[in-house]
Formats: C-alpha cells, sequence, structure tokens
C-alpha cells in the first residue's frame, strides 16, 4: 500500500488533519484534542493508514509539541513552513478562506507536492540546548529588571552615589552603609535587600546555565568558540537554530537564512542592494554579538572593520560587512565540525541528509545573495581603460 500524508494544523488545544493519498485524493479527516484522550483517538484514526507521514505546520513553534509525541512514538514526521501554506490556499478554490479544516487541507497539499521538506528527528543534546539558551535569556532579561529596581531605591536611599553598571558586591556595599530611621526608609532599604537577594540568586542561575551549555557544546566536538566573540551561549544557539548544516548548500544560502546577505535594489542602470530584513532575526543578533565584541578588541574583525571604513563605507556598512564574513566563518567552522563528525562531507554533497532539528526550511535565494564586490572596485571597473594618445607634434610653418 502507497504511503498517506496526514496534514495537521496544530493549536494548544486542537489539532486538525486530513488524510490524502500521493494523488491527493482526500481520504479522511478530524479534529482532535491535544490532550492525553484526544491523542490517542487521533493515533487510533490514523492506524487505518499504516504507511503514513505527518506534516505539521509550525513544527518548532505551536506544533512543536504534537511533533515531538509524535516522533517519540516513532511516527515519520515533516515540517510545512507556514509560507508554503498560505501560498497553496491563496490559489486554491476555498478563496483563501482561513479554517482549521481550510488549513489542514493546505498543509497537506505542500506536503504532496514539495520535495525536501525538513524531517523531523529527536536530537536530545539540541533541544537541551534549545531549552538551556531560551531559559538563559528569560533569566537575563528578569536581571536587568531586577538591578533597574534595585538602582532606584539605591538612588532614593542615597541620592547621588548610584551607579550605572552596579555589581552584587558594590549594592551590598552601599547597602550597608545606610541605617534610614524613618518607618519609610527601612521599608524601602528592605524592599532593597530583597532585591539585591534576588540578584544574587538569579546570577547564580545565569553562571550555571553558561556552564552547563559550555559543556554541552564543548561534548559535541563544536569549534565555534575558536571565533572571537562567540562564547558558550551564542555557539549553543547557533548549534540549536542550525542543526543539521547540510540543508544549506553553500555559504550564501546561510547567510540569507541569517539575514547578512544584501537584498538586490537595482534598477535600470542604477546598480544597488540595500539591508535585508529577512531571515532569522535571532540568529542575526548572534552574529550581531560577534562583530560588536570582534570590534571591542584587538581582532582580525576590528582590521577588517577598519579597511572597509577606509575604503569609504559608514559605520554600519562596515559592521554589516563583518557579520557577513563572520557568517561564512560560522558556516565554515559548522562544516569542518559535521564532516569530522560524521566522516561525510555535509553541505549538499555527497552522503548530505535531510533530516534536521533546526527551526526553518533550506531558504531558496537570489542573485542578491551572492557576494558582492566593493562599490569602490566597482566603480573603476566599469570605466573604461582610458586610450593611449600620441604626443602632439608641433606645427610647421606652411610656407
Amino acid at each position: 500500500m502507497s504511503h498517506v500524508i496526514i496534514g495537521v494544523d496544530p493549536h494548544k488545544l486542537s489539532a486538525t488533519i486530513e488524510v490524502v493519498d500521493e494523488h491527493e485524493k482526500k481520504l479522511g479527516s478530524g479534529r482532535f484534542t491535544t490532550d492525553k484522550a484526544g491523542y490517542a483517538a487521533m493515533r487510533a484514526y490514523v492506524k487505518t493508514w499504516p504507511e503514513r507521514v505527518w506534516a505539521i505546520e509550525g513544527a518548532n513553534g505551536t506544533g512543536r509539541p504534537l511533533a515531538q509525541r509524535l516522533l517519540e512514538a516513532g511516527e515519520h514526521v515533516v515540517d510545512v513552513p507556514a509560507k508554503l501554506a498560505a501560498r497553496v490556499r491563496i490559489f486554491d478554490t476555498g478563496h483563501n478562506r482561513k479554517t482549521d479544516a481550510l488549513d489542514a487541507h493546505s498543509i497537506a497539499m505542500v506536503a504532496v507536492r514539495t520535495e525536501g521538506l525538513r524531517v523531523l528527528k529527536i536530537d536530545a543534546e539540541l533541544e537541551v540546548m534549545r531549552m538551556l539558551t531560551d531559559r538563559r535569556e528569560i533569566l537575563t532579561r528578569r536581571r536587568v529588571a531586577t538591578v533597574n529596581r534595585l538602582q532606584a531605591m539605591l538612588a532614593e536611599l542615597l541620592p547621588g552615589q548610584a551607579k550605572r553598571d552596579i555589581t552584587t558586591g558594590q549594592a551590598k556595599t552601599m547597602l550597608a552603609s545606610v541605617r534610614p530611621r524613618d518607618l519609610a526608609g527601612k521599608t524601602r532599604r528592605r524592599i532593597a535587600a530583597e532585591e539585591l537577594a534576588d540578584l544574587v540568586a538569579i546570577e547564580a542561575k545565569i553562571k550555571k546555565a553558561t556552564a552547563e551549555l559550555k559543556a554541552l557544546v564543548l561534548a559535541r566536538g563544536s569549534t565555534l568558540m575558536d571565533i572571537h566573540g562567540i562564547g558558550p551561549v551564542v555557539a549553543a544557539r547557533i548549534l540549536a537554530d542550525v542543526g543539521d548544516v547540510a540543508r544549506f548548500a553553500d555559504r550564501n544560502r546561510f547567510a540569507s537564512w541569517t539575514g547578512t546577505a544584501p537584498i538586490d535594489a537595482s534598477s535600470g542602470e542604477n546598480n544597488r542592494h540595500r539591508l535585508s530584513r529577512a531571515g532569522n532575526r535571532r540568529m542575526n543578533h548572534m552574529l550581531h554579538i560577534a562583530a560588536i565584541t570582534q570590534l571591542r578588541l584587538d581582532t582580525e574583525g576590528r582590521v577588517y572593520y577598519r579597511r572597509k571604513r577606509a575604503a569609504g563605507k559608514r559605520p554600519l556598512e562596515a559592521i554589516r560587512c563583518l557579520k557577513r564574513r563572520i557568517s561564512d566563518n560560522v558556516y565554515r567552522r559548522l562544516l569542518a565540525d559535521a564532516e569530522r563528525a560524521t566522516g561525510a562531507d555535509p553541505g549538499g554533497h555527497c552522503g548530505a541528509s535531510q533530516e534536521s532539528s533546526a527551526a526553518d526550511l533550506p531558504p531558496h535565494i537570489d542573485t542578491s545573495d551572492q557576494p558582492l564586490p566593493d562599490p569602490q572596485l566597482r566603480r573603476y571597473a566599469d570605466q573604461p581603460a582610458p586610450r593611449k594618445t600620441q604626443p602632439a607634434r608641433p606645427l610647421q610653418d606652411a610656407g
């Protein structure tokens, strides 16, 4: 029996499915809750088709819990990007109506018609990295909010002595130097002490999460931390979001995914490019952190930045060039690490796999994502070389 495709439109409390065959013929449909009973009912309903593939929209977002449950049960699951499902819905006969049933139908059609969809698999290490990096980001935001509240209290207790970038040791010293007598002052100092205790606890959790991430990155055999500006947190985020680097055909597609490739905005004889807002913005932020760190230190990145500034680029343009340079370096490191770990040549060559636990579909690029020549060099290269002229001869008297 040929396999069937089960398109799934997932939600927090429900999941709508549609079962189609390879010829896009509808075989069944249903709506199930996501609790234990609903999940069991859905699994019992699809037992009629033993050769089945689950196509879930947003398997890294709303559909992640259902996708993980299916993977743990040994099911074959692929990820369908929401953009592809939206395109199918536009050209369908439903006049772009959006219901759960129509969404499940669009998702199933994408899975039938599209080759190279991302096949999901369980990777415990990457899943742990993702959870720890998410947790650390939450703790970092909580730390900033706690520091702001603590500084506000210290500014009232010690006017004119508050520090901008305060540490826990400085806060303890400042708090120990004040002994208010009035009720409001005592309450203010008590609240400041509680905020300081919260800050100490948060920083301890951040330090522990960072140590765990560093151990995971090193245990995976990654060399990303050898790049200046990339520490354990940035490296873990890159590994968790990229997953299998083989889904990127080359460094240009990787740069398109990271948002470091410019967009072609040429018109007529005017050849220009503009900043790309597309791609994975979280990855773009990680590369921005690495770029700024390289600028602060005596690194090759700072030399490259200064060379671009000397060539006439503005500061932001030079930083974007540096981010693209770091993106290419990260891609090379990922390829080398994958080749060393598997003994195969990844990156779309022989032995590459479509399986991944990363976040997105392999991106497609156009000419704007290719490496661009320097504007100054292109400007002079477009000018024709001057013709050699013979020296002027002196005029002779005609007479």
